[in-house]
């Protein structure tokens, strides 16, 4: 058999596989959950985004869906912050945090679904071109809807290009949105059958942001294409505790 056709497993369900039933789960064994999200450091440089009540230019959610479609050519002219802010807020935004069972950690209500509310994801953005914000790599903090500065990168476009695997229209966009994943954020409650939830969590993740951005006239395209080795280094993760899952740049349309 072909090693590849070995991977379709992963697309099913073993709830009721022996195994599963079989092997305890950190959360069953009282092991503390991992926290929501990366804390801030408090020397950080954090920019406060506005609140997400910007109006879209497309308000009927059926216009939107009939739409909506996977954009690569955008103009030169930025995304505003106030675009941005809607778009995170629309892709990760916490609606309500509410204490865990028996006061064991935080749990987050989103605009998004998430199999046991895990929410196992960190947005990373490469801003090039958006008003109010330096070029840079930011981290979201979906708890405090705002943007952490990270770091600046050297030739940024020629390296989110590569990153792409030769999709220059990756490295020229005005944003570039990351979803990195934190498996162990699944697998503490659902062990190895949180690894096809957390992708099927990619999914609805970027479904949103293809409305969102659809709603304000803005383009998107979902990215599965990319060196993974290239896209951790280039965000400075690990590559197992943390790896890149997905990514999607935004930028403006023509005729919008």
């Amino acid at each position: 058999m072909k090693e590849w056709l070995k991977n379709r497993e992963l697309m099913k369900s073993h709830f009721d596989s022996k195994s599963f039933a079989d092997e305890e789960s950190d959360q069953n064994m009282g092991v503390k959950p991992p926290a929501v999200e990366i804390e801030t450091p408090d020397n950080a440089t954090v920019i406060p985004l506005p609140e997400p009540g910007l109006v879209p230019a497309k308000s009927d959610i059926s216009r939107c869906i009939l739409e909506r479609r996977s954009r690569r050519k955008y103009t030169d002219e930025v995304i505003s912050i106030e675009e941005l802010s809607y778009m995170l807020w629309a892709t990760q935004g916490v609606k309500k945090a509410i204490p865990a069972y028996g006061n064991t950690g935080t749990v987050t209500i989103r605009t998004v679904p998430s199999a046991g509310a895990r929410h196992p994801f960190e947005t990373y953005l490469a801003v090039n071109h958006v008003t109010g914000i330096e070029q840079g790599i930011y981290r979201y903090s979906s708890l405090n809807h705002n943007l952490v500065f990270l770091f600046n990168v050297t030739e940024v476009q020629d390296k989110l290009t590569k990153a792409a695997v030769g999709q220059s229209f990756v490295g020229s966009a005005p944003v570039v949105f990351f979803w990195a994943c934190k498996p162990y954020l699944g697998e503490w409650r659902y062990k190895g059958e949180s690894h096809k939830a957390m992708l099927l969590d990619a999914g609805h993740v970027c479904q949103n942001l293809y409305l969102a951005a659809e709603s304000l006239s803005l383009g998107t395209v979902a990215i599965a294409a990319y060196s993974q080795e290239r896209v951790d280094d280039l965000l400075k993760l690990d590559g197992k505790d943390e790896f890149v899952v997905y990514l999607a740049p935004v930028g403006r349309i023509e005729n919008s």
